[in-house]
């Protein structure tokens, strides 16, 4: 469905632009939210029709479909919980009671990561399913500028975890040129991007600075590559902004954040080329509720809040209104100058609720430590660990130095890391300890930087 675009937006997003994706990107709010509810309508009547899960919640809830005369109807219904869904999946394994198909229906089976501790999902997608799981990932990949003309390297695994399976298809949907990178070392993936004048490179904020830092290792200048753009996922690091300046300047190129789940099989927000500091939300696709976490009542643009996801495109799993743990702060479209009529989350996704730690009586936040330790370049790896001796909690900062890196200068750092964090965090005693050269792990997928060991006896060791 083409939207009828307004004179002024077609200026801004017209067909000689670079970033124009001729879709529903330009729908003003009441239309948008009027496709929206024609779209959960269909969605909630396919759930009820096939999926025993949302049956039983229908009922439970007192909700029905054919009462849905507004996007707020949808508040009736109880949100869904990974740990329901976990549930599920372990009384009626292997997929839960949530599918509307089985295995015999579907095409593609894939799992979380399990970096939550809690295991893996596992999530089914028909053919119909896995073209629109693409589809969404067309628009972070046009709407920052990537063109059939580019050459693209997937820097992933391609296992069971779902990460760039979508992009690698959504590549081919808009005729770019695929170099899959995986089953590779890190070094023989720096020389594949060299080798094949990649202009695009997928990854993880963390895994983009291991390869950059590989490269350095083998005498090559990322700067000087035909790399122009990264799209970066998995973490919340692609908008953290000390994180995604450090990227750009050891590549020499623009970094690009999008988000997305296996639960829901795709990205649900891109950061646009004009990079207004957060990412739209697909919201032709998706309806996204940011909820006050304990309360789970709505808050105001501006506020921060955990997101709540409902999905029209999956319908092997069509979920409806699930708790992400994301923390999120929506603003309007207005704040970007693309022309999009989708909103933003102001610094993409800011950390998860599960995330947090409390360490004596202070909330600590991966991102917020990040965001301080990212700012020191010669810092090339970190680790935080959370600890307890006797009834008291102690939490360390572990930094592994650059190889080139003056050994001089630790006290200094030292003192800065420690001034800063205890500044940011309540004046906690943060402990600095610097690390030996390559003692701490390197991640391809999702970082975990942030090792909880109070329930670890003392010298059981890290």
């Amino acid at each position: 469905m083409l939207a009828i675009v307004a004179p002024d937006r077609w200026n801004r997003l017209g067909s000689d632009s670079p970033y124009w994706n001729p879709k529903t990107e330009t729908l003003d709010r009441e239309r948008l939210e009027a496709l929206q509810l024609a779209k959960l309508r269909r969605q909630c009547e396919w759930a009820a029709a096939r999926s025993p899960w949302y049956r039983r919640a229908f009922a439970q809830s007192g909700f029905d479909p054919d009462q849905l005369r507004s996007l707020s109807d949808l508040q009736r219904l109880e949100p869904l919980t990974r740990a329901e869904w976990m549930t599920s999946q372990a009384e009626h394994p292997p997929y839960g009671q949530l599918p509307t198909i089985d295995g015999a229906g579907a095409i593609r089976v894939h799992t979380t990561s399990g970096t939550t501790g809690m295991g893996p999902l596992r999530a089914l997608d028909s053919r119909k399913d896995w073209s629109w799981i693409a589809e969404m990932w067309c628009y972070a990949v046009w709407g920052c500028g990537v063109r059939p003309r580019d050459t693209a390297y997937i820097a992933f695994g391609y296992g069971s975890f779902i990460g760039f399976w979508g992009l690698h298809y959504a590549m081919e949907k808009v005729g770019v040129l695929n170099v899959p990178g995986g089953a590779q070392s890190t070094e023989a993936r720096v020389r594949q991007i060299i080798d094949f004048e990649v202009t695009v490179v997928a990854s993880t904020p963390t895994y983009a600075l291991r390869l950059a830092q590989e490269a350095r290792s083998l005498g090559i200048d990322l700067r000087e590559s035909s790399v122009t753009r990264l799209i970066l996922s998995g973490e919340p690091a692609g908008s953290i902004p000390v994180t995604k300046a450090l990227i750009e300047e050891q590549w020499g190129a623009k970094a690009f954040d999008t988000a997305g789940m296996t639960e829901i099989g795709t990205i649900m927000v891109f950061e646009c080329a004009h990079q207004p500091g957060g990412t739209h939300i697909i919201e032709d696709h998706f309806i996204e509720e940011v909820l006050d976490p304990d309360s789970l009542e709505p808050v105001d643009y501006g506020e921060r809040g955990e997101r709540v996801v409902t999905s029209f495109g999956r319908g092997a799993i069509p979920l409806l209104r699930y708790r992400t743990a994301d923390l999120v702060c929506r603003v309007p479209a207005a704040r970007c100058s693309c022309g999009r009529g989708f909103d933003i989350y102001e610094g993409g996704i800011l950390g998860r609720v599960d995330d947090m730690k409390l360490v004596r009586g202070t909330n600590v936040y991966p991102r917020a430590i990040e965001a301080i330790v990212r700012e020191h370049g010669e810092v090339d790896e970190f680790q935080t660990l959370i600890t307890r001796e006797g009834i008291r909690d102690e939490i360390t900062l572990r930094v592994e130095m650059k190889p080139d890196w003056d050994a001089s200068g630790w006290d200094r750092l030292a003192r800065e890391l420690h001034k800063r964090l205890g500044l940011a965090f309540e004046g906690l005693n943060f402990r600095i300890e610097c690390a030996p050269q390559g003692e701490l792990p390197r991640f391809e997928l999702k970082a975990k930087r942030t090792l909880d060991r109070r329930d670890v006896p003392m010298g059981a060791g890290r």
